[in-house]
Formats: C-alpha cells, structure tokens, sequence
C-alpha cells in the first residue's frame, strides 16, 4: 500500500509540474507566434502601398535574408522544421537565443517579396527558440530542456495552425518516423492548448472548412475505391516533392559563385517565370488553396493542373537561393492543387479531393500521419475522417522513407521486405532489400525471362 501510494504521489507531482510549466511556456509561444503572424499579415497587407508588383523585390529581398542569416544566426536559415529537429536529437534542444529574431525578420521578408515559403516552420523554431531561452534562463537539466524545447514546437504549430490537437500531434510525430514520444505527450498538449488559446485571445484569426462532406458525398463501394487510389496518387506527388526540393537544394548548392549574387538571382529566375506563369505561386499562395476546396468548376478550372509543379519550383528556389520560411504551407498548396486535379479527373469530387489531398501529402512528405488525419477533422469536419484516414495511410506508406526533414530518425520499416538499420536519421538509413527476398526476386525474374523466351519462339 506504501508503495502505491508513493508511486502514485510521485506521478501527481511529476504531472502538477509539467501542467505548470508547459501552461507558462504556451502562454508565452501563444504571444510570440501572435506578434510574428501579425506582423507578417500587416506585411503582406502594405504590398498594397507599392506602386509596382510587390514580387520585383523578392532578389533584394533574399539577399537581405542570406545577409541576416549568415551573420547573426546561421541556423536560422532555410525552413525553421528541420533545424529544431536537429537540434532535439544532435543538442539536446540547445537553440541559438538570435534564431528568434532573425528567423522573425528573414521570414517576414520573404514572404512580404513573394518568396514562395510558410510561416509554420517558422512558427515552430521561434517556439523552440523561446522554450529553449527559457529553460537555461531556470536553469533547467538537458534532457528537461529537450522536453520543453518539444513542448515549444507544438506550441509553435498549434498557434500558426489554428488546430491545437493537430498542431501538438505533430510537434511529437515529427521527431521521430514511427514512433511518438508519450513521455512529452501531456505537456505538448498543455502547451499547444494554451498557445492556441493565447492566440485567439489575442485576436489571431483562423481558417477552417467545415464543407459537411457526408450531405454530399454517399458512403459507396466506388468512392472508397477512388479514395485509394487518391492515396496512391498523392504518395507520388508526396515523393516528387522531397526529391525535387532535396535536389533543387543540392544543385544550387554546388553552384560556385557569391552567396548574395546567388540569392540575387535566384529572385530574378522567379520573377522571370511570373511573365509566363503568372503570380500565384508566390507567398504563401492560401488564396489558390482556398479556391480549391469549390467543386465549382467555374472556380477549379482557374487552377492550371502543373500548379503543383509550378509551386515546388518556386518553393525549392526561394529556400535553396537562401530565403527563409518552411515547407508546410507550399505543401498544403501542392496537396490541395494536385487534390484538385485528381478530383477533376475523376468525378465531381473535386472539394473532396482537394481536402483529402490537403492532408494527405502532409502525412507523406512530413511522415506525420495521425496529425494529418486529426487535422483532417479539425478544418473540415468529422464527416471527411473515415476517408481521410485511408487516404493519409497509403500516402505515408507510398512515399517510402523519404522526408522534407532529413533529421527525422527512422525507428520503422514501412515494408516486411525491406532490411532497415533502426535508429539513424533518414537522410542516412541503409535501406536495402533482405537477403532472401532478393533471391525470391531473382528467381521471379528468371522466371518470366524464361517465359518471354518460350513465347518469342513460339511466335
């Protein structure tokens, strides 16, 4: 009995304790992402003020970010997701206190010139950033730092999100490909529910779509069949967009000439492309998002079907010519896009498939699945959940072990047929078919060779 009991005290004050520190550290997120979206949207507003196209500063504008970066806070270059994931699992949390601010400014200015980029991202390391601060500020032991620095990214996420069960799902998903750390699951969701309820209390604005999909759609044999092969469809979109934004990276990269004039020009080639292409693929581009979820066809047939295309393109320049922002919202807008064609295609669906492709290349490209299909429910309603979740599954099994965030340590196979080495980063996990499925496959393959032979002579 004296050892429940003690068992039990010890449990309540381990709980009392991280209710109060994840509520402060959501409090404080809460007004931090408030002031940066405001003053993103107050930037975005005073385009208006310019007496010429806003994106015709973008070149200057993303030589001021790589000046920014490179010389108070390296790391706050590129898109923020990535580099708190690194620092969770490679510095036990530890972030540079100037993140803040300059990730604030660089990001603000990239999106104000037209750079294709997010503000989740963002959101998330400013929030990593300040929960970092604040537990060498009370002087906090590391491996506590690491789950307040967690608690930050979902406090981060839930705020810029407007989806507080989502949004702290997915600060705790993401770290990990396969697992979720229930041991900083009470105090994410602590944190990204007072973060949210800060934000709103502050006046922060959200967008939800509750579209009540089951008036609309009948629950049949022939949509389910088209929401699985959706999946499938959106796990290659999903596939296509990690690999060309890895190898945009990489190529511009290898590049050899000044860091500003590489920016500079990277700028002009965007500029160049909205002569043809038009500029809705600047920004954040939430207007085209919108305008996907209205099975209107007056209104979908204004969405080009390479609108996907056009938007990884400019996404993978802005961040790989030295622009600051994340890669969240450029893949809502490529999900929603390629959902839109898809649903296009195949029916009269297409609000359906555009939310359903919403979330679904999230859960593919991010590797965050249960956070995409609760993100599901929270901006579209209960209705779309069952098909959500289907879709999400395949999406995220489909796009293989691949990520937009290399940091993410791998801990699952997501085939039998595969031999994986566990605990790696994804970037660098030895994947490789198992020994005796090679020969299974060999011998299937000689099969058929030999088959083909027989025919071919026969004829």
């Amino acid at each position: 009995m004296k050892k429940h009991f003690l068992e039990q005290s010890i449990i309540f004050y381990s709980v009392s304790k991280w209710l109060i520190i994840s509520t402060f550290i959501g409090i404080t997120i809460g007004f931090v992402v408030t002031f940066f979206v405001n003053i993103l949207q107050y930037a975005e507003d005073s385009r208006a003020l310019l007496g010429f196209k806003y994106y015709y500063l973008l070149p200057f504008a993303l030589v001021l970010a790589v000046w920014l970066s490179k010389t108070f806070a390296p790391s706050a270059k590129g898109h923020g997701t990535e580099k708190v994931i690194e620092a969770v699992h490679k510095r036990n949390g530890k972030i540079d206190i100037m993140v803040i601010p300059v990730k604030l400014i660089a990001t603000v200015l990239t999106i104000f010139a037209g750079g294709s980029a997010g503000k989740e991202g963002p959101a998330a390391q400013i929030g990593a950033g300040v929960a970092s601060f604040m537990s060498d500020l009370l002087k906090f032991s590391e491996e506590n730092r690491k789950k307040i620095v967690i608690c930050g990214i979902s406090a981060g996420f839930a705020a810029v999100f407007g989806t507080p069960i989502s949004g702290a799902i997915f600060g705790v998903e993401v770290l990990i490909v396969g697992i979720i750390m229930y041991d900083v699951l009470l105090p994410s969701f602590i944190a990204g529910f007072a973060a949210f309820t800060t934000a709103r209390f502050l006046g922060l604005d959200y967008t939800y779509f509750d579209m009540r999909f089951s008036q609309a759609i009948p629950l049949e044999i022939g949509l389910i069949a088209q929401v699985v092969l959706a999946g499938i469809f959106f796990g290659i979109i999903a596939d296509f967009f990690i690999t060309f934004l890895k190898s945009s990276e990489k190529s511009i990269q290898s590049i050899k000439i000044n860091p500003y004039l590489k920016a500079f020009l990277g700028g002009s080639l965007l500029v160049g492309l909205s002569f043809y292409f038009g500029d809705r693929y600047f920004g954040l581009g939430l207007e085209t998002v919108n305008n996907s979820f209205f099975s209107d066809t007056n209104i979908s047939s204004e969405i080009p079907w390479y609108a996907f295309i056009l938007k990884t393109l400019f996404t993978s320049v802005t961040l790989g010519a030295g622009g600051s922002g994340g890669v969240l919202t450029p893949i809502f807008f490529v999900g929603a896009t390629s959902g839109n064609l898809f649903g296009t295609l195949v029916g009269d669906h297409i609000a359906f498939f555009s939310a359903i492709g919403f979330v679904s290349v999230l859960a593919g490209a991010t590797n965050a699945p249960i956070a995409a299909i609760i993100m599901a429910v929270e901006l579209f309603g209960l209705e779309i959940a069952p098909y959500a979740a289907v879709s999400v599954v395949i999406t995220f099994l489909i796009t293989g072990h691949r990520s937009v965030f290399p940091s993410q340590i791998l801990k699952m196979q997501k085939s039998e047929l595969l031999d994986i080495k566990m605990g790696e980063d994804i970037d660098h996990a030895d994947i490789n078919v198992r020994e005796k499925d090679k020969e299974r496959f060999r011998s299937l393959k000689k099969r058929l060779r030999d088959k083909n032979k027989i025919t071919h002579r026969r004829r």
